[in-house]
């Protein structure tokens, strides 16, 4: 049995710290909880969103975009086609892209002129930096000549705040960091539909570009695993400041006991 008073020593300047410390990593844990279960259901939301969007028969570009708007998450990876001729004069490649194997080079960003006068921006696909320095404009094989249809992946805007790619300035003659639809219409002075698309049909002749692969919609990552994970740490800290604070008990109940047995010992003065 413990004493009257022996938890007094939560008191202590060192138990209230510890206290409002475990105090306050409870809710945090239970928000990061939050978080990452906002993250599963996200990602599980965004693979439903190419799955069907991959599943569903081509709709024209114009459908889907406009000039200066914004690709909306329900068509994200919408497969889109467009009639009209490619501008190679005006293609420009974006920087430090990885293709399948991770080997780093450029995608080719190349401007489809549509039959109405409208561009619309595709990216045909990876190709190998000619040298480490990445700074001489690449060999690029040419895309199908005259009028023509293509077929693509519709694909939203690139920002720094999406893909934390920074958006560097003063790089090499025609080398960019992003692909966005916004930049490149005052590059071009047209009108550029939002977004872009990564294209799929017609295939190269030779083995560049590399065409983009689809997707992956299979994974959905470790956030609910995190989110558990958080949640018991949370409900650990209050039992463990309950077994601290009982531990911390018993052993000064413990040497209280001991001192009053000495004490009890000591031979009486004479």
């Amino acid at each position: 049995m413990y004493r009257r008073g022996v938890y007094r020593f939560l008191l202590s300047r060192q138990w209230v710290i510890l206290t409002l410390v475990a105090l306050a990593l409870i809710p945090t844990m239970i928000e990061l909880g939050f978080w990452q279960l906002h993250r599963h259901q996200h990602k599980v939301a965004l693979n439903r969103v190419i799955a069907d969007s991959l599943a569903a028969e081509p709709v024209p570009a114009e459908s889907l975009t406009a000039p200066g708007a914004e690709v909306k998450d329900a068509d994200l990876y919408r497969r889109v086609t467009a009639r009209g001729r490619f501008d190679t004069a005006r293609e420009v490649v974006v920087r430090r892209r990885t293709n399948a194997d991770d080997r780093i080079g450029f995608h080719v960003l190349t401007p489809f002129v549509l039959t109405d006068g409208k561009i619309l921006l595709v990216n045909r696909g990876w190709i190998p930096a000619d040298g480490p320095s990445q700074t001489a404009f690449p060999k690029i094989p040419p895309p199908p000549r005259g009028e023509i249809t293509v077929t693509g992946r519709l694909m939203a805007d690139q920002t720094t705040a999406a893909s934390g790619i920074k958006d560097k300035t003063g790089l090499p003659d025609r080398q960019i960091m992003l692909i966005n639809s916004r930049q490149e219409a005052e590059r071009l002075g047209g009108q550029v539909l939002g977004g872009y698309i990564d294209m799929t049909e017609p295939r190269p002749r030779g083995a560049t570009p590399q065409p983009i692969a689809a997707p992956d919609h299979d994974d959905i990552g470790p956030h609910m695993a995190y989110a558990v994970q958080w949640w018991l740490f949370a409900g650990a800290v209050p039992v463990g400041w309950v077994v601290l604070a009982r531990r911390e008990a018993r052993d000064r109940a413990a040497a209280e006991e001991k001192d009053d047995e000495s004490s009890q010992a000591a031979p009486a003065p004479v």
